[in-house]
């Protein structure tokens, strides 16, 4: 069952997501994931903590060999989330190593998972297509992820439209596990952003840290405009009409600003103009660079203040993996018990 999850009112519906840490959070991650995340937050009930997020440290390992780098870009991807908006009060937010039990919980789940389901896997043959090491951890990838998923028993996994096979295969080990041993997991729903979409970087591809085509929102001004005006446009004269929806600059203005915000109504009709009302790429870019202040402009400000607050940080991740670890301990003991172990 496919919905918007920024327009899912999760209740107390439990919802997990997470993000691997291997670099600088940048606009892509914040229109596919952060976005409806902040509005799943928002639409939770008072009171309660039923958002898990967690960063995916351990899969990191398959691309990330060092140690510092693995450890600042933890930090980082935690900061940014708490200066892009997401509260502490509301969501339970952890490292992923903070929760060992789900490593111990992947090895249940692969001794139920057919070798064949991981030939099938489309990320680990894209990634090693773009020169990623052919390991095992990074062919069992999925299974880890459903450990990840599934741990936690959550009803539903928000998901972007590339990355739906992953949550597939948790549903799947889900069910081969329940039919093997007897109910123990939950079947989570997918949450699928009804636009479907991937936000293209400056190269017109779609905007990733693997590409090198990613633009940070907390790039200091002048770097930041710089990276805009890279955006890769086509060579059509201001007098030319052209079509919003073709253009890179466009389509990433219209997922931070809204499609139906008037902003971005007006850019789109300053697009479409010819003659000498035409307009050239320079001046959308200037405009989308604009956006970008103004947008994150409160985020910028936050990220500042949490980088001089290192207790701040500690006590989020503290309190995020005690209450992931809260609910490992029941899910694990369920399954022990099942496969024998207890």
């Amino acid at each position: 069952m496919s919905k918007d999850a920024a327009s899912v009112t999760p209740g107390r519906r439990r919802i997990l997501t997470g993000l691997q840490p291997s670099g600088q959070l940048h606009l892509g991650n914040y229109c596919g994931a952060i976005q409806p995340l902040l509005g799943l937050q928002e639409a939770a009930a008072a009171g309660e903590r039923k958002l898990f997020v967690f960063v995916a440290s351990y899969h990191a390992l398959t691309s990330v060999a060092d140690p510092a780098v693995l450890r600042a870009n933890c930090r980082r991807v935690v900061i940014d989330y708490l200066a892009f908006g997401l509260d502490p009060a509301k969501i339970n937010l952890y490292l992923q190593q903070d929760v060992p039990a789900v490593t111990e919980l992947a090895w249940l789940l692969a001794c139920v998972c057919p070798k064949a389901a991981m030939d099938r896997a489309v990320a680990y043959k894209e990634k090693v297509d773009r020169g990623a090491k052919p390991s095992l951890g990074l062919f069992t990838y999925p299974v880890l992820q459903a450990a990840d998923i599934l741990g936690v028993r959550p009803d539903a996994v928000p998901v972007g439209a590339d990355q739906t096979q992953n949550v597939e295969y948790a549903r799947d080990l889900a069910g081969r596990f329940n039919r093997t041993y007897g109910d123990v997991f939950k079947v989570p729903e997918l949450l699928v952003r009804a636009d479907g979409g991937t936000l293209p970087g400056v190269d017109g591809e779609k905007m990733s840290k693997s590409y090198g085509n990613t633009i940070d929102p907390f790039m200091d001004e002048k770097p930041l405009r710089k990276r805009i005006m890279k955006i890769k446009t086509d060579s059509a004269d201001p007098a030319v009409a052209k079509d919003p929806e073709a253009s890179a600059v466009f389509r990433i203005f219209s997922q931070i600003a809204g499609a139906d915000d008037l902003r971005t109504l007006a850019l789109a009709d300053r697009y479409r103009a010819s003659g000498e009302a035409g307009m050239g790429y320079g001046e959308a870019k200037q405009a989308l660079f604009e956006l970008v202040m103004d947008h994150f402009g409160p985020a910028r400000a936050r990220r500042a203040e949490i980088l001089r607050d290192d207790a701040l940080v500690d006590g989020v991740l503290r309190e995020g993996a005690a209450a992931a670890n809260a609910v490992l301990a029941g899910v694990m003991d369920d399954a022990r018990r099942a496969c024998g172990l207890r």
